[in-house]
Parts: C-alpha cells; structure tokens; sequence
C-alpha cells in the first residue's frame, strides 16, 4: 500500500493557538496594526505588500518556468526553492519550512513539528509518483494535479504563500504534460470557499471536488493561451 500524505488525524495539530512559537513568522511589521507580517522592506500597508508579492510571484514564475525541465522530478527541497526565488528579499523565513502552526478559520493545518517528515513522505509518494508528467493524458494531468494540490494544502508547509506556491508546482507539472501556462484566475470570491472546501475534502482522500476545479482552470487556460 502507498504511504499516503494526509495528515488527517496525524499532523493536524488540534486545539492550537494561530501562532504557537515566537521568531520572525510570528511577529508582525511594528506600526501595521498586525495586519502585516514583519518583513525585510519595512512595509506596513496590506495593500503595499500584497502589490510587491505579486510583482515577485510573477519574477518568480517567470524564472522557474526557465529553470525546470520537462523530465523532472520535483522534490521537497524544489518547493522551498520556489517559495524562496518568490518571497527572498520579502521574508526572513522565505524557503524555510513554518515554525508555527497555522489555521484558517476553524480549520488547522498539520502541525509544525510534522512538517518535515509530511514533506519527507509528500516527495517519496506523490511527487515521486506524480512527476514528471509528461506523457500523461488531460484526465491523468487533472488527476495527479488534483491529488497533489490538495495534499501539500493540507501539509502548509510555509508560514504564508501555500497556495501560490501550490500554484506553481501545479504550473510546472502541467507544462510537463504539455498544457499552457495554468490561468487560476476563477479562483476568487465565492469560488474560493468551493476550492477551500476542495482542499478539506483531502482530509478523506477525496480529490473529484478539486479534479473538477483544475479541469475549469486547465479549460480557462487553453482559451487564455489560444486568445494571446
């Protein structure tokens, strides 16, 4: 039987604080009201930040999709590399996994202290697996895409930037498969909660609700690439 990487029941840390560790990740920029983690260009604004995070995310993308082969195989150590290139002159902690533990709502994510060996497991099955994924057929793609997604949402492995960085790797490994460039643009207002939910839905190893999510973006992206 393969090791699976949810960590239902195993890494999911219960009845935590939002921040249970002191450092860096858990500290907040002085004069921002706590609304901005603290970070290495001094910027209070929510706004501000939001706006340099993207322009670095799309830098990042950018020098990643020239960085990585069609034949390869991602490993842990590739994630922290794209979550570093994104946010290294953001963040202190950019590529290092959380030291704290996390939750969105009433939902919490695995536990910092299990982070390493989840992401030991995440690389020796699902990416071991998954990729490359070249030669794979649309529902093949769809399906390793969703089934990977899903579990590195639940792991978290970083203090912020999950699902971008989730984002990428989905990007990389569809390009592998010969698919354009992943438009995740539906991805907003009420859709958010229907892909939150996707996520959660990994909890029972059940990846259709986030297959069908991807499918609506790999279809938005063939349009998107067709129309440029």
């Amino acid at each position: 039987m393969v090791a699976s990487v949810s960590v239902a029941g195993d890494g999911v840390a219960r009845n935590v604080g939002r921040y249970a560790a002191h450092g860096p990740e858990a500290e907040f920029e002085p004069g921002s009201g706590r609304r901005v983690l603290k970070n290495l260009l001094g910027i209070r604004k929510k706004r501000e930040l939001d706006r340099v995070e993207a322009l670095a995310l799309a830098r990042a993308l950018d020098k990643l999709v020239r960085t990585y082969s069609g034949d390869h195989r991602f490993m842990a150590s590739d994630i922290c590399e794209f979550h570093r290139t994104w946010l290294g002159e953001i963040y202190e902690w950019a590529g290092n996994f959380r030291q704290v533990n996390v939750s969105k709502g009433r939902f919490t994510f695995a536990s910092a202290a299990q982070i390493p060996r989840l992401m030991q497991i995440f690389e020796s099955d699902l990416l071991r697996r998954n990729t490359p994924c070249n030669g794979m057929t649309g529902v093949q793609v769809t399906t390793v895409l969703a089934e990977t997604h899903v579990e590195l949402m639940l792991i978290h492995p970083f203090r912020d930037g999950n699902g971008r960085v989730g984002r990428i790797l989905a990007t990389l490994m569809a390009l592998q498969a010969g698919l354009p460039l992943l438009d995740f643009g539906l991805i907003r207002g009420k859709r958010k909660q229907q892909y939150f939910a996707a996520v959660r839905a990994g909890l029972d190893r059940a990846y259709q609700p986030m297959e069908n999510i991807l499918a609506e973006v790999i279809a938005m992206s063939r349009v998107t690439s067709s129309s440029r």
